[in-house]
């Protein structure tokens, strides 16, 4: 199996605080006031003692990303051992779960005449630029799936956060869902269509993901700022449930003039059963739902080969730092080796 990493600007950037809807760098305190100063002060962070309160919410969400692959280790090992699922059948693939023309989709993709062209014309109109919407699973799998979700979020076992975005959800990988369920439906069913859809970023060589559930409800998480993800590729599932409003929005790519200008995006009302799937780097969001609740299964794929050329969340060749379990994708690359010296 293949050893993957982070980067170490995981411990240093990209730090969200919902509170001032800011992805904030910190290194050290004078580097923070420098940078951030200013615009803090037009948010209200204008007083020498919530400054420090935010550099102390800072600091312990560095203190956290530290210790995060040991806590996922320690929290899967009492999961797996303790926690007794509700729908024991969805932690592995089966193809019954899969949304008939999903399958026929997949099947157009392995096929050697296929082409991107011949592709977006099965999935028709652009949500946004090379922003395409498909059925993926059937509305059975999907509540069966919901059920769990609710099962395990009901237990005492404990829980890791999706990211610092989204403070309800569930890991998958925690749940014990890589193995069985994740990894099979991205290798066999998603890499077909990304590769011919992204072969520029990586489609065709993606070989590891984070995936997660985020819940969206009145009394939790309403909402999702303007962002862009660590991955490659993204695909975004809508579970179900009831819910109004909370439409998904996309914008410019990360790196084009003005990326965060929200002037000119193009919305999308997500429909149960449907996967959205996007570029990583394309800076979306969603709005706020009006009423019931929200579930969406998150899939962060990665391409080690691309990533490790350029980090996505700093820009930058990667510093690796080892971690246990998937990380962030990234791999050490091996050296040739001049077999006539060695020898």
């Amino acid at each position: 199996m293949k050893q993957f990493y982070v980067c170490s600007c995981f411990f240093t950037r990209n730090i969200f605080v919902s509170k001032y809807d800011i992805h904030f760098n910190f290194h050290n305190r004078q580097q923070f006031l420098k940078e951030y100063g200013t615009i803090l002060k037009q948010k209200g962070c204008d007083t020498d003692a919530k400054v420090n309160q935010l550099i102390t919410e800072i600091q312990e969400e560095i203190e956290r990303r530290k210790s995060l692959g040991q806590q996922t280790l320690k929290r899967s090992e009492e999961i797996q051992q303790k926690y007794t699922p509700l729908k024991p059948h969805v932690y592995n693939l089966q193809e019954n779960f899969l949304a008939p023309a999903f399958l026929r989709l997949v099947e157009h993709c392995k096929l050697p005449e296929a082409t991107k062209d011949s592709v977006v014309q099965k999935l028709g109109m652009e949500t946004a630029d090379r922003v395409y919407s498909f059925p993926v699973f059937t509305p059975q799998f999907c509540e069966d799936f919901i059920e769990e979700m609710i099962n395990f979020e009901n237990s005492d076992m404990p829980k890791g956060r999706p990211n610092t975005m989204n403070k309800y959800g569930t890991l998958l990988n925690e749940l014990g869902f890589d193995e069985g369920l994740i990894t099979p439906l991205r290798e066999d069913y998603l890499r077909p269509i990304t590769s011919l859809l992204y072969p520029d970023w990586g489609g065709d060589s993606l070989d590891s993901h984070k995936a997660f559930v985020v819940t969206y409800k009145l009394d939790q998480d309403l909402s999702l700022s303007y962002h862009y993800d660590n991955a490659e590729v993204t695909l975004n599932i809508s579970l179900g449930r009831d819910f109004d409003e909370g439409s998904l929005f996309f914008g410019k790519m990360k790196g084009s003039p003005q990326p965060h200008d929200m002037g000119q995006c193009a919305e999308y009302k997500h429909k149960p059963t449907h996967g959205l799937i996007h570029r990583g780097q394309h800076m979306h969001g969603a709005l706020p739902i009006q009423d019931g609740e929200r579930y969406n299964l998150i899939i962060w794929m990665r391409s080690s080969k691309v990533r490790n050329q350029k980090c996505p969340m700093c820009d930058e060749k990667p510093h690796l730092v080892p971690t246990v379990g998937g990380g962030d994708g990234f791999t050490k690359e091996k050296k040739n080796v001049n077999v006539c010296a060695a020898s």
